[in-house]
């Protein structure tokens, strides 16, 4: 082992993001994350300054946490792929695959119509979606760590053949017989008298999330395989195991997400969910998560799932056309990449 090769104490002591002894100003200032959340705020007070009436209200804040929880959910799990450097683009097909197989296995259970299901068929559900998601995260991980495949290819590939095969399950049509419990506990369910079910369940995988990649070792490794692969294999970490476990989280994530899905349209949706894998990306990436691995926050993600969302919402109460969503989103998006590429120069010309 030569004096430049991290050890594997080295990573674990290490602060992530690399912001060393700097004064804290200078590393929120520094961050993607302030100047992201940046925008998030100004995009929030320039439409209730518009809109004041209509804007910030307790109605379209519920909303909007409901819209994104599904999305969040799958970011989270992104947020580790791309630390890592790697990339998911099945995340949405498998999120249609895991909420297809839940629907089609209440349905099993209660002779060909879930809607009146109860609870114990609805927690069967739950568990063939979460099975139905790591096992396609599994298919990833292996083909990705182990058979050594670039990650873009083996997830396209996974994109499409997870979503065939949703489709063959119900021979091309959504499932709609979904327990009524279901839908109005967990999809339009409130607890507190004003918090969304499906948003504390969001929130407490999100919690989850970061504290999983902030605050322990499996983190650390994620952020030291994504910052140099080969140093953390030097310094001791299985970096083919623990690749196969991030993708295999993911896949756990999109079949949680899948069954939240369910949970919220009462359907399988197959429609509304062609693009989440682009969507998850955007969130992460805007979010200030490096494409080129090794940086990145759960927190960042969380700003980055909001500004889309806030876009749309503000758009559609201000009577402003849709398409200026997608071109706003874009530069924002282009910006972030940007912003992350002026900063590894910088870094590197040291």
């Amino acid at each position: 082992m030569t004096a430049s090769t991290p050890t594997r104490k080295d990573i674990q002591e290490t602060p992530d993001a690399g912001f060393g002894k700097r004064p804290l100003g200078r590393r929120l200032v520094g961050a993607n994350t302030f100047w992201i959340a940046l925008v998030l705020v100004a995009l929030i007070v320039v439409f209730s300054a518009i809109a004041p009436g209509e804007f910030p209200t307790l109605f379209t804040f519920q909303t909007l946490l409901i819209e994104t929880s599904v999305l969040l959910v799958l970011s989270v799990g992104m947020t580790f792929v791309i630390i890592t450097s790697g990339i998911d683009l099945s995340v949405g097909s498998v999120l249609i695959f895991a909420g297809m197989v839940a629907g089609k296995v209440m349905e099993a259970m209660s002779g060909g119509n879930a809607s009146n299901a109860g609870w114990g068929v609805i927690t069967v559900g739950l568990l063939a979606a979460v099975v139905a998601g790591t096992v396609w995260g599994l298919v990833n991980g292996f083909l990705i760590a182990v058979a050594g495949i670039p990650p873009l290819i083996v997830t396209l590939g996974t994109m499409g053949a997870a979503l065939g095969a949703a489709y063959l399950l119900n021979n091309g049509s959504d499932v709609r017989s979904v327990p009524v419990a279901l839908n109005q506990t967990l999809g339009y369910g409130t607890s507190f008298g004003v918090v969304p079910n499906l948003v504390i369940v969001a929130v407490v995988i999100t919690l989850i999330g970061a504290w999983l990649l902030h605050t322990t070792k499996f983190g650390r490794y994620t952020f030291a395989v994504g910052s140099n692969a080969e140093g953390a294999r030097r310094a001791g970490i299985g970096v083919t195991r623990h690749l196969l476990k991030v993708y295999t989280l993911t896949g756990f994530l999109a079949g949680i997400a899948g069954f939240l899905s369910l949970a919220y349209y009462a359907s399988t949706t197959i429609s509304a969910h062609t693009t989440d894998n682009l969507n998850a990306i955007a969130a992460v990436v805007m979010g200030g998560t490096s494409l080129f691995g090794g940086v990145g926050s759960v927190l960042g993600t969380v700003i980055g799932v909001f500004i889309p969302a806030v876009l749309k919402k503000g758009f559609n109460i201000t009577h402003v056309q849709d398409f200026w969503q997608m071109i706003a989103v874009g530069a924002v998006l282009i910006a972030a990449v940007w912003f992350d590429q002026r900063r590894r120069r910088r870094r590197n010309s040291r």
